[in-house]
């Protein structure tokens, strides 16, 4: 049972250390609005978006006000949109995007998931179809968010649906360039996706879920950091702390941050008469000082982000997340660990200008965390078979570590290695990474069709 007492003992953490509920995220199933004509399945969506989340907003917005704890982002997901428009072209699917663009705005939420296909094992011509709409969805809308799933640790990974991925974002990118390439900031491409995830670019209602559920994403590195601080700062004397003592402040700090969000879910949950689905317990940083997971390395112990050690710490403060927040939470679900997003965490962003932390490292330090490589800006001349390669090694993470990881890369048109690029709000800035080794993939994408399935994904 969640007591009001034990979340209202954390108004400190919200006050002066960023502890919000990053998001509630409502998933609405929206198989049964499919019609045999693109404007009557449209007319279905925006209606039965109105009818769950009217009054979503508002809702959390009371909920927040009544426990303090702010809901800075109000969001929606939906059934990957690939199903309910089966059988349309590409110009179906772009109004299909448009129709969720003005639902989304209707209700008020902040960003709509969902416009998404999963073609792990394969295609389908509506797949193709579908594809080739996302640069014309994301340019011509400005809530809407696109995700693709092309591996599994069961299936493997779709080297076919892989090579299309860099001329993809590459479109988004050119069909964004008035706004540097931030298309591209709004697609993500994943292995191993969950059906649960809270957190954007990459939510979708999966096909397994019930017909709307409310998921939960909380935060707070800056909670987590400021922790570390006073526990460090409590034992000064050499040798005084071990590290097991630092992953254990890490779990019992997760396990309060995870009660906030449980109550506030909850709560939105009762309110509305919607079913609760989950609480997604990642550390998901904003670009905002004292709200990075950068500065968490910096307090445990390394003197540069990408410094030898940072894998490691990055692994441990992952698990000891998990472990505090699987206690605290009935049903913890969607990624839950600790997010690398460059452009979304100032420390991050800073360590890439700086050249502490390069590609490789960060490709290093995604097989220990949630997601992957996350908000990455690099030169908009990166060419698509690169992009794709790029792709590949993460989905590979995936595949053979059986975890969920993700690329969301933005090549911004006209940048190169040494300027910047800034997006504002949550999206934030980062300099252009250097990608090393450029135009030297291009006779591995080719190959095409499938990479198999690792051998222990066979479980049967």
């Amino acid at each position: 049972m969640l007591r009001s007492d034990q979340i209202l003992s954390t108004v400190e953490m919200i006050q002066k250390e960023n502890l919000d509920v990053r998001t509630v995220t409502m998933g609405i199933n929206l198989l049964d609005c499919h019609a045999e004509t693109v404007a009557k399945t449209c007319a279905n969506i925006e209606e039965k978006i109105h009818t769950f989340a009217g009054n979503f907003v508002p809702t959390c917005n009371e909920m927040g006000e009544r426990y303090g704890i702010p809901v800075v982002n109000k969001r929606i997901s939906v059934t990957p949109i690939a199903f309910v428009g089966a059988g349309f072209e590409r110009d179906g699917f772009v109004e299909i995007a448009k129709a969720l663009d003005r639902a989304a705005t209707s209700v008020g939420v902040d960003i709509l998931g969902g416009f998404s296909a999963q073609v792990e094992k394969g295609m389908t011509q509506t797949d193709h179809e579908f594809i080739a709409s996302i640069p014309d969805a994301l340019a011509q809308t400005e809530k809407i968010c696109a995700s693709i799933n092309i591996a599994t640790t069961k299936k493997g990974i779709n080297m076919d649906a892989l090579a299309m991925m860099g001329h993809t974002i590459k479109a988004i990118a050119e069909k964004t360039a008035d706004n540097n390439g931030f298309g591209a900031a709004k697609f993500v491409v994943f292995c191993n996706q969950p059906g649960d995830n809270p957190f954007m670019a990459g939510a979708i209602h999966g096909l397994e879920e019930s017909e709307a559920v409310l998921n939960v994403g909380v935060s707070g590195p800056g909670v987590i950091a400021r922790a570390l601080d006073r526990l460090i700062a409590a034992h000064p004397e050499p040798g005084a702390l071990q590290f097991d003592e630092l992953a254990e402040e890490i779990k019992q700090t997760t396990f309060r941050v995870t009660r906030c969000g449980e109550l506030i879910g909850r709560a939105v949950s009762m309110s509305l008469g919607i079913e609760f689905g989950v609480v997604d317990l990642s550390l998901a940083p904003t670009p905002a000082i004292g709200d990075s997971v950068g500065e968490i390395f910096k307090i445990l112990g390394v003197d540069a982000i990408g410094a030898p050690g940072s894998t490691a710490i990055l692994a441990m403060l992952n698990d000891a997340v998990k472990k505090g927040g699987i206690f605290a939470s009935k049903t913890v679900g969607g990624l839950s660990g600790a997010f690398i997003p460059v452009m979304e965490d100032s420390l991050l962003a800073e360590a890439v200008g700086d050249g502490s932390l390069c590609l490789e490292k960060l490709e290093a330090m995604t097989c220990v965390c949630s997601v992957g490589l996350d908000m990455v800006a690099i030169p908009g001349s990166v060419d698509a078979d690169t992009i794709s390669a790029i792709i590949a090694d993460e989905m590979a993470i995936g595949v053979i570590n059986a975890k969920t990881t993700a690329a969301r890369l933005i090549p911004v048109p006209g940048k190169e290695v040494g300027d910047s690029v800034s997006f504002g709000g949550l999206f934030g800035a980062a300099p252009i990474m250097p990608i090393r080794n450029i135009g030297k993939s291009s006779r591995f994408i080719a190959w095409g069709g499938r990479m198999p399935a690792p051998i222990h994904s066979f479980k049967n």
